[in-house]
């Protein structure tokens, strides 16, 4: 036991009150300067004055070194590090808060693209798009799946706390190829549900059918037989490219999205297909 804590041991109890301020409140202190530090502190802050004893310096130590420089990661895998971090704090105290550091430094990039590239937009592309297709269809079970969905997500949140704390900093070193697996894997799938998605739920059909020397022809049946589902795919790319322009928002790609929408319709050019 290091000579700056109280030797206490987390407790089950704990570890429940660290999650359910997680669930709520993580994100609470987001700023530009530190971003997440402040809900990251405030997470584990009732844990570290039984740890290191309430209103002592080293106390104050623990939580200056926790705000310092900045934190930025997934909400959905963060509780990763803040398991392993009150494993090596309960043992080392302030002689592990170097460690502490680097673990945070390190740790918070990986993971925050891994959990936003599968708890952020993969998960909640794939089952909200079934959620919403059945909806449109008049049944109610999609919703229910969204939130049975939500509910795992929320369980696995809690549940990498145990598994952190009771790895410590074993699961660190021995993670590291599995999480760059699990990225690679997320991309590609991310990559293929969005491809799935745009020919199911972009409805844009040409109705172009000019008369060329007497010969009618059909634009969107050329299209089809270039490359089925053309113009939504040409319209995911216009959307796109219009979020990388300097400037561009989502919510002005969106209105000029609408703007054309409406002119091809009024002019006949362009119906949902």
């Amino acid at each position: 036991m290091s000579s700056n804590t109280t030797g206490y041991k987390l407790t089950k109890a704990d570890f429940q009150q660290i999650n359910r301020r997680n669930l709520i409140g993580f994100q609470a202190g987001w700023n530009y300067e530190r971003m997440q530090h402040s809900g990251y502190l405030w997470i584990i802050l009732p844990q570290l004055r039984k740890i290191y004893g309430d209103n002592t310096e080293a106390l104050k130590t623990a939580c200056r070194t926790q705000c310092s420089p900045f934190f930025n990661t997934s909400n959905f895998l963060n509780t990763i590090i803040t398991g392993v971090d009150l494993a090596i704090e309960e043992t080392e105290g302030l002689e592990g808060m170097e460690t502490v550091a680097s673990l945070k430094t390190g740790l918070m990039g990986p993971l925050a693209s891994i959990g936003d590239s599968i708890f952020g937009s993969l998960l909640p592309t794939i089952f909200g798009a079934l959620a919403a297709n059945m909806a449109m269809q008049g049944n109610p079970i999609g919703i229910f799946i969204w939130i049975a969905v939500n509910i795992v997500v929320d369980w696995f949140r809690c549940k990498q706390t145990y598994v952190a704390y009771d790895q410590g900093m074993k699961l660190v070193t021995t993670m590291s190829d599995q999480l760059n697996a699990i990225t690679d894997a997320a991309t590609v799938m991310g990559v293929f549900m969005v491809g799935a998605l745009i020919s199911t739920n972009v409805g844009v059909v040409l109705n172009i059918v000019p008369n060329i020397g007497g010969v009618t022809m059909n634009v969107q049946d050329i299209l089809n037989q270039i490359c089925p589902k053309l113009v939504p795919a040409a319209l995911v790319g216009f959307v796109y490219w219009l979020l990388g322009r300097k400037g561009m928002t989502s919510t002005k790609a969106i209105f000029i999205v609408l703007v054309i929408g409406i002119v091809l319709g009024a002019l006949g050019l362009a119906m949902k297909g």
